[in-house]
């Protein structure tokens, strides 16, 4: 993962390359992975860094989706279900089962949501994770001590998957890179090439850091821009009719006092017609998420005071402490890709379905889906695009490709167990340079030795990149990754062979895009 080899290599390549994928979130990333596995030749452009959009703003849950069951899209629960499964197979580093119980205080609760689990059960099959049962009060409050209990009558356990969802990313941009695909983060593009009958046979990126501006030739462009898919759309025709509804979702993280064991709480149907999640997360407890229309998205999306004030409340009805906004560490947001349908209005009524598009011109445009999916829609993308330009056909390998990573004991490397195999590589780091050892923090176990690892390996170029996706600092505790913020910079400049100057400028960046995370700096509604 050497950012300078890979533009170097785009430089000097004098063919065509066979496909070139536009966005590196988890379906760009994805397709990157597939095709070059099969044996493409196989570029991918990113306009910020890695998984800056969606793909690390999830809820960290790899899951078939219970609220997808309710709406009777068992097709899409079914696959899901298979490739939380493969997931787990693949990348066990990173995805884990985890418990969740739906607290039931009405009698009806438990033999509604309790047949509906089983037949959650039943779809996941030979994939399944675990069997949902029945709980009585007591064994409810004894996984869940800090569950409001007036009125509790019992629960139903059931099993799903966890993930942090952009070291995964960044895994899978590592697997990409080892199966010989070239990868570019801060590369926008900004024109799409056509040959004399007007198909597209290439385009043109301008390099973000030094403004350079570069083309390449391909036989094969697929746009996987998640939200912003439409905008390239619009680099193919101008006057093109939008697929994209964007939503967006927020999450607040609160400390672990909050649920202190390893049992998550599910919440079947909210007011905005979404699930409620309240999960264990790297030491800390993930709660959201909201389900907002939204007119455009923005690469730093902000959330409404609104939807802040709907999770608390939503999870005071659950938390025998309910929580306030001074307990609230970070607030992130997520912009949903989901396709139009008509006139919906609601956008937690739209399919995750993904869907395929291809242009008069033949640009290939994948958008929809959800995380969990990832392998499969990538597998789909690629098939399209063997026939799309008449390439050699190979059959894809996802389904039994370790990503990188993969440890089957990698809980045994404690906080570090999200790098997998890499944790013994970083624990070496830590012995020979012992200062890299120390936490950055008190309040966080990010160490400076992740911060050199991720500009070494990682491709780390801001400090963004660092506090937000290649450690979890900023989701985790906006004010805590504030105050590590001239600590990474000085260590990230070193890496990259940058001044004062630049670290100034770093973490005047970095705090503005802190703002985003605050709670305390939000917006009303307008």
């Amino acid at each position: 993962m050497d950012r300078n080899q890979f533009l170097d290599r785009i430089n000097e390549q004098k063919k065509p390359w066979d496909i070139a994928v536009v966005g590196g979130g988890a379906t760009g990333v994805g397709i990157a992975v597939d095709a070059a596995s099969r044996g493409y030749d196989v570029v991918l452009l990113e306009q910020s860094d890695f998984g800056k959009g969606t793909s690390s703003r999830s809820t960290k849950l790899v899951h078939g989706g219970v609220r997808y069951l309710q709406q009777g899209n068992i097709s899409l629960v079914m696959e899901a279900l298979k490739e939380r499964g493969i997931l787990l197979k693949n990348a066990p580093h990173l995805v884990h089962d985890m418990q969740f119980i739906v607290p039931n205080y009405q009698w009806w609760e438990a033999p509604f949501y309790g047949i509906g689990l089983k037949v959650y059960d039943l779809l996941a099959g030979k994939y399944g994770f675990g069997a949902s049962r029945l709980l009585s009060r007591d064994e409810v409050l004894d996984r869940i001590p800090t569950l409001e209990q007036d009125g509790l009558r019992g629960g139903v356990n059931y099993h799903d998957g966890q993930f942090d969802d952009s070291r995964l990313l960044i895994n899978l941009l590592q697997t990409a890179a080892e199966q010989g695909a070239c990868l570019l983060n801060y590369a926008r593009v900004t024109k799409l090439e056509k040959d004399a009958e007007g198909y597209i046979n290439g385009l043109e990126f301008r390099e973000e850091e030094t403004g350079d501006v570069h083309f390449l030739a391909a036989r094969c462009v697929i746009n996987a821009a998640g939200p912003f898919c439409d905008d390239l759309r619009r680099l193919d025709e101008a006057d093109i009719t939008p697929m994209i509804a964007p939503s967006q979702g927020i999450h607040i993280v609160l400390s672990r006092d909050f649920l202190p064991r390893d049992t998550a709480i599910m919440v079947p149907h909210t007011r905005d017609g979404r699930v409620m999640f309240a999960i264990p997360w790297n030491g800390h407890v993930v709660v959201g998420t909201t389900d907002t229309p939204i007119e455009q998205a923005s690469l730093e999306p902000t959330p409404f005071s609104h939807e802040v004030d709907f999770i608390l409340e939503t999870a005071s009805d659950y938390l025998a402490r309910r929580p306030s906004r001074s307990d609230i560490l970070s607030v992130f947001t997520g912009i949903r890709p989901l396709v139009k349908a008509g006139d919906h209005a609601n956008t937690a009524a739209l399919s995750r379905d993904h869907t395929i598009h291809i242009s008069k011109s033949g640009l290939l445009t994948i958008t929809g889906g959800k995380w969990t999916t990832y392998r499969r829609m990538a597998e789909d993308c690629v098939d399209h695009a063997i026939v799309l330009a008449s390439l050699e056909e190979h059959p894809c390998v996802t389904k039994e490709l370790r990503i990188h990573g993969y440890h089957q004991r990698a809980s045994e490397f404690g906080d570090l167990a999200g790098y997998g195999s890499d944790a013994i590589a970083l624990e070496e780091l830590m012995r020979e340079q012992p200062e890299l050892a120390q936490p950055l923090h008190e309040a966080l176990p990010i160490r400076a030795a992740q911060v050199v690892w991720a500009a070494r390996n990682e491709m780390a170029r801001t400090l963004d990149d660092v506090l937000a996706r290649r450690t979890r600092a900023l989701y985790l505790n906006v004010k805590a990754a504030r105050a590590m913020a001239p600590a990474v910079a000085r260590l990230l400049a070193d890496e990259l062979g940058r001044d004062e100057t630049w670290q100034s400028r770093q973490i005047v960046a970095f705090n503005q895009i802190a703002d985003h995370f605050d709670v305390d700096l939000i917006r009303e509604i307008k």
